[in-house]
């Protein structure tokens, strides 16, 4: 019996049909190349498994033709292009939703990486023609706004504790609570992280209850910090004692070390929506040396870690070697510099996640219930919303949705392949797009792409 392998067809023939070398203009040809032996691995796998969809006409698995094989390679490369960024609606009522890329930006900070795309000052003092610092007004304005002496912005939060980690704590101790021994997202937990400083843990207190005599028996001559980590991402309520951050400052000062606390969330103004995130003016006004935070979280801007406190500290983080390998680039930067300059203004309003999370509930009812009237088997529905991004535990955000009729899992599926893809989330077995996280200027898209999803949903249902 011949081989049915042995009919598969060449790399070199399929590169000659007009769909592939289409895919070659807009794929480039050594990717293109790599789609078709990928595709023609899997054709020889199912011959040899018998899993092909053809046979000959003993029953035997016969190869799949040319034309199924470019079919397979250029899905493929589809996929593919799928998996890069792309805009997606939010409709899953996180509004800072990490895996969803955390605080939209505003349009300030959109133009201004917009504008810092080519040639900028990043370095250079336009007035006397020299060289300047990074990072200079965003430093300044992080100064204003939190009363700190002076301002460094990095990479991210982790990176920011890091690098103060290294600086006050390499090869010392660091004092912290038992119960903020936390772990962020990605499995990284801070014990891993203080070792990577090459700091020494001293635990002190319970999980529930540490108190301000933990601390003060805790310090001796090796010890290089105390720190304290706000738990943004969980809670624990009953029978807790944890002392304020004005104690442990005073204890800190009196002891002769550094006190870094790191707030997690970047509040930077009191919010009713976040009335149990700590506000990082009040910390520096505290008494914490440095104060650490993000600035893709609750401060609406994007990926940064910062760094505001004692001048003489913050300038030792500056100037350690780690920090250059952690800072910010021109476009981060200058979207930081605009998300600033917004809370200077006292814009708020600027700030897609502070706008999305101030929108009446009875508004989004309105919205919700007209939208529902444009096709069948939508429904307006309560729904409950919530800020995420690792901050707020708890705190739940009235909203309003559409829930949609139908197969929740596959039309959830068909959303996100859609253009643009949409993001919502399955309860009690229906989908919900909630609306608090999905700007009114996306509600024609949004439309569009649910209508496209219950098509393709319903043309699987009849063909299944």
């Amino acid at each position: 019996m011949t081989d049915p392998r042995a009919a598969l067809p060449a790399v070199t023939t399929l590169l000659d049909d007009d769909a592939v070398a289409a895919a070659v203009a807009a794929h480039g040809h050594a990717r293109t190349v790599a789609a078709l032996r990928a595709a023609l691995a899997e054709a020889r796998a199912a011959v040899v498994t018998g899993d092909g969809d053809t046979a000959d006409g003993d029953g035997e698995p016969a190869a799949p033709t040319s034309e199924t094989v470019i079919a397979a390679a250029l899905a493929r490369l589809t996929d593919q292009d799928r998996r890069r960024l792309q805009p997606v609606i939010n409709a899953t009522g996180v509004l800072l939703h990490t895996n969803l890329g955390r605080a939209p930006l505003s349009g300030t900070a959109v133009q201004a990486i917009a504008g810092a795309a080519g040639p900028t000052n990043l370095e250079l003092d336009l007035a006397q023609g020299e060289r300047g610092g990074r990072g200079a007004v965003a430093h300044a304005a992080l100064t204003r706004l939190t009363g700190a002496d002076a301002a460094l912005a990095v990479n991210n939060g982790a990176a920011a504790l890091v690098l103060a980690l290294t600086v006050l704590g390499h090869g010392r101790e660091v004092v912290i609570s038992r119960g903020e021994l936390v772990e962020i997202g990605g499995s990284f937990r801070l014990p891993d992280i203080m070792a990577s400083a090459g700091c020494h843990l001293r635990e002190v207190g319970t999980t529930n209850r540490t108190r301000i005599d933990d601390y003060r028996a805790a310090i001796g001559p090796e010890t290089g910090a105390l720190l304290r980590v706000h738990p943004s991402n969980f809670r624990i309520d009953g029978f807790t004692a944890r002392p304020t951050t004005s104690e442990l400052s005073q204890l800190a000062r009196q002891a002769g070390v550094a006190f870094i606390e790191d707030i997690g969330s970047g509040l930077l103004v009191r919010s009713k929506v976040a009335r149990d995130e700590p506000v990082a003016s009040q910390v520096v006004a505290d008494g914490a040396d440095l104060v650490i935070f993000s600035g893709d979280k609750l401060l609406g801007g994007p990926q940064a870690g910062i760094l505001v406190g004692d001048a003489e500290l913050v300038e030792r983080c500056r100037r350690h070697p780690l920090a250059r390998a952690l800072r910010l680039d021109k476009l981060r930067m200058a979207a930081l510099e605009a998300t600033l300059a917004s809370y200077e203004r006292d814009a708020l309003e600027e700030l897609p996640a502070w706008a999305l999370a101030s929108v009446p509930v009875e508004e989004l009812q309105s919205r919700a219930e007209r939208l529902a009237d444009r096709a069948a088997g939508i429904a307006a529905v309560a729904t409950e919303a919530v800020l995420g991004g690792g901050s707020t535990p708890g705190n739940r955000l009235a909203s309003v949705g559409l829930a949609v009729d139908g197969d929740a899992e596959q039309l959830a599926a068909a959303l996100r392949r859609g253009d643009p893809p949409v993001v919502g989330r399955i309860v009690e077995d229906r989908l919900v797009l909630d609306l608090r996280s999905v700007p009114e200027s996306q509600d024609e898209q949004l439309m569009a792409a649910l209508a496209a999803a219950q098509g393709s949903a319903g043309a699987r249902d009849a063909t299944s």
